[in-house]
């Protein structure tokens, strides 16, 4: 019997998380469907699939729902061991990605976040973090091609759907991320040149003109 497999996006196509798990499934080559729902307002099988944090990505397997982005790509990798695995087999280099995975979920999301929520000495503040962030972030990928190593790997997918919200930091902040970082902005143009990348990943300019409307809606300009 074949696997039942769908996938429950969030409502922005470019959401870093919902890109995550489509980057995994694209990786092992599982076939899936969309349980999608055209609104914000999380249908009664959701919340039910859901109830802690009641937010989406949710990955339904054979009827099991399984929520949290990292936490889905995890059981991707597991349950779908034959193709391209994510995680090292060494339990070492396995929990060193699980920590650098964890730092961009609690670090990078956060800080980014404010370049397009805030203005200001805050603004400012949350450019120098973030570019601190990313100086980290190069010195673990070190001269490797991946941060999985020779291949895309765990920490790679948590991180690569990020790359196409630059430009929109770009643009709300004033400043050259290539500049600051050229060993990441070539890591993350090697990683498009990946399909399960390249077609996970939202155009740049639609993800700015997302962050433009909720600019408006935060009142932030």
């Amino acid at each position: 019997m074949a696997d039942e497999v769908a996938l429950a996006p969030e409502h922005f196509a470019g959401s870093p998380f919902g890109v995550r798990v489509r980057i995994a499934l694209a990786e092992k080559r599982v076939k899936y469907e969309y349980s999608d729902e055209n609104s914000r307002d999380y249908s009664a099988l959701l919340l039910e699939m859901n109830p802690v944090c009641k937010k989406r990505p949710i990955l339904f397997h054979n009827e099991k729902a399984v929520c949290d982005s990292l936490i889905i790509v995890q059981y991707v990798d597991e349950a779908w061991m034959g193709n391209a695995p994510l995680l090292p087999s060494d339990p070492y280099q396995r929990a060193q990605s699980r920590f650098w995975a964890d730092f961009i979920d609690k670090k990078v999301y956060e800080i980014t976040r404010k370049i397009w929520t805030t203005k200001g000495e805050e603004l400012e503040g949350a450019k120098k973090d973030f570019i601190e962030c990313l100086k980290l972030l190069e010195g673990e990928l070190g001269d490797k091609p991946y941060y999985g190593g020779e291949k895309l790997g765990y920490v790679d997918v948590a991180f690569v759907p990020f790359y196409c919200w630059f430009y929109a930091y770009e643009k709300c902040g004033n400043f050259n991320i290539e500049k600051e970082c050229p060993k990441i902005i070539a890591w993350a143009k090697r990683c498009m040149q990946k399909e399960s990348v390249s077609k996970s990943l939202e155009d740049p300019k639609k993800v700015y003109e997302y962050v433009l409307e909720r600019r408006k809606t935060l009142r932030v300009d």
